[in-house]
C-alpha cells in the first residue's frame, strides 16, 4: 500500500509547529469555506434517542432528494441506481470492486488522485497509467496511447472531471472519444466527479452519465466532502444504471452495515441549501485560483497551467526531487516564522519517477494566507540547496 502524498509529511509538519513554525497547509483539499448552516443545525437539533444503523443502500429519504440534486444538472435516475457510501473513497473502492477482479488492469490518465493507486492495490488490480503532459495543461492524451494499453485484462478506464489533482476540465468532445472507445472495446467507464460545482471560465460540466449508449458502462463516484465544505461527514454515493453492478455494491455495503446515520442527515439538510450558497463559493474559489496562479506563473522557471475547475493545480518547480523539497521545506525552512506544505507530485503518477519536479497545491485558504504562502515558496526556491535551472 503507498503512502498518501497528500498526508506522509504529516509528522514533519507537526514537529515543525511543535517548534513555533506556522505552516500554510496546501497539500490537502480541506477547504476554509464554511458548512452550510442548515447542515449544521440537522446535526445539532438532531431528534433521536438511538443513533441508529441506515439501511445499507442509505437512507431512502436522503437518495429521494438526491434525484432532485441531480435532475438538476440534467441527469435521471432512480433509487435503484444509488447507494450511499462512506465518503467518495468508499464509492471509488465498491465500484473498483465491484467490476474488476484480481489481475485486471484499469487504463488511468495520470497524475491522477493517490487514492485510485491504493485502492487498485488493495483488490490487486493493475493500474495502466496513460501520461497526461503539463506542456498542453494535463488535456485527455491521445486516444491512440490508450489503444496501445488495452488487452485481454482490460476492464476500465477511470477519470476524474474535473480533475484531482490537475484541475484540468473534459470537454465534451474528449468525453465523446472516451465514449467511442468504451463501447469499441466493452469497458467499464469509472467517472469521480466530485469537483462538478466547481468550474470556470463560464466551461461547462458534462457528466458521462449522459453519454449515449453507456448506460450500462458508466459507474460513477462522488461525495458531498468538498460540494458543502463538509469533508467530516464521509457521505459519498456510487451510482450506476447497470443493475449488476450495483447488486454487487450492494453486498459490499451490507458487508460494512451502513454509511455514517449523522452524516447523512448532515447531507440530507445541506441539499436543501440556497444556489446562492454554490454562486459566493464559485466566485471565492475563481478569485483564490486567479491569484495562486498568476503568483506562480509571476515565479522564475516554474510552469503552472490555469485550472479550468476543482480547487488544485500541479505546478512544475525548479527543484531537483519534489519530495526532498517539500520535506525541506518543513524541516529545514522558515520564512517570517512561516513556511508551506505542498503535496510532492510523485505520488500521483504510476509512471516510475514521474512528477520529480512537480507539486500539487489546494487553494483552499483565504486569499491573504494564499498570498504568504506564495511569498513562502518564492523565498525558499531562491535558497533551495537542490535548485534547478533546467
Amino acid at each position: 500500500m503507498p503512502a498518501s502524498p497528500i498526508r506522509k509529511l504529516v509528522p514533519f509538519a507537526d514537529a515543525a509547529k511543535k517548534n513555533g513554525k506556522h505552516i500554510y497547509h496546501l497539500n490537502i483539499g480541506q477547504p476554509d469555506i464554511l458548512t452550510p448552516d442548515i447542515a449544521l443545525r440537522a446535526v445539532k437539533n438532531i431528534n433521536r434517542n438511538v443513533i441508529e444503523y441506515s439501511p445499507s443502500a442509505g437512507f431512502e429519504s436522503y437518495r429521494i432528494k438526491l434525484l432532485n440534486y441531480y435532475k438538476k444538472a440534467g441527469i435521471d435516475l432512480t433509487l435503484e441506481n444509488i447507494l450511499v457510501t462512506t465518503g467518495g473513497s468508499e464509492a471509488i473502492l465498491f465500484g473498483m470492486f465491484s467490476c474488476l477482479d484480481p489481475g485486471d488492469e484499469v487504463i488511468i490518465p495520470e497524475p491522477f488522485y493517490a487514492n485510485y493507486n491504493g485502492f487498485a492495490i488493495a483488490g490487486s488490480v493493475v493500474v495502466k497509467p496513460v501520461t497526461s503532459k503539463i506542456e498542453n495543461a494535463f488535456a485527455l492524451p491521445p486516444i491512440s496511447d490508450f489503444e496501445q494499453l488495452i488487452g485481454p485484462k482490460t476492464r476500465a478506464i477511470m477519470i476524474c472531471n474535473p480533475n484531482n489533482p490537475t484541475g484540468y476540465l473534459y470537454s465534451e468532445a474528449e468525453l465523446e472519444q472516451l465514449r467511442m472507445l468504451v463501447l469499441k472495446h466493452d469497458l467499464f467507464l469509472f467517472a469521480d466527479e466530485v469537483y462538478r460545482e466547481f468550474v470556470y471560465d463560464r466551461h461547462q460540466h458534462h457528466s458521462v452519465l449522459n453519454l449515449k449508449g453507456l448506460e450500462q458502462h458508466v459507474v460513477l463516484m462522488d461525495s458531498v466532502s468538498k460540494r458543502y465544505s463538509a469533508c467530516g461527514l464521509r457521505i459519498g454515493a456510487l451510482i450506476s444504471r447497470n443493475a449488476e453492478v450495483m447488486q454487487t455494491a450492494m453486498k459490499f455495503a451490507q458487508a460494512r452495515l451502513s454509511p455514517p446515520t449523522l452524516g447523512q442527515i448532515a447531507a440530507e439538510a445541506a441539499l436543501d441549501v440556497d444556489d446562492t450558497y454554490f454562486r459566493g463559493v464559485h466566485q471565492e474559489y475563481d478569485s483564490r485560483r486567479n491569484l495562486l496562479v498568476e503568483r506562480l506563473q509571476a515565479m522564475d522557471y516554474v510552469l503552472c497551467p490555469k485550472p479550468r475547475g476543482a480547487f488544485y493545480c500541479i505546478a512544475r518547480l525548479p527543484v531537483d526531487n519534489s519530495d526532498r523539497f517539500c520535506q525541506w521545506l518543513l524541516e529545514d525552512f522558515n520564512y517570517k516564522g512561516s513556511s508551506v506544505m505542498l503535496a510532492p507530485a510523485t505520488g500521483f503518477y504510476a509512471s516510475p519517477d514521474a512528477g520529480q519536479d512537480e507539486v500539487r497545491i489546494a487553494y483552499v485558504l483565504k486569499k491573504n494566507d494564499l498570498n504568504a504562502a506564495m511569498d513562502c515558496l518564492e523565498e525558499a526556491l531562491q535558497v533551495y540547496p537542490g535548485r534547478t535551472l533546467n
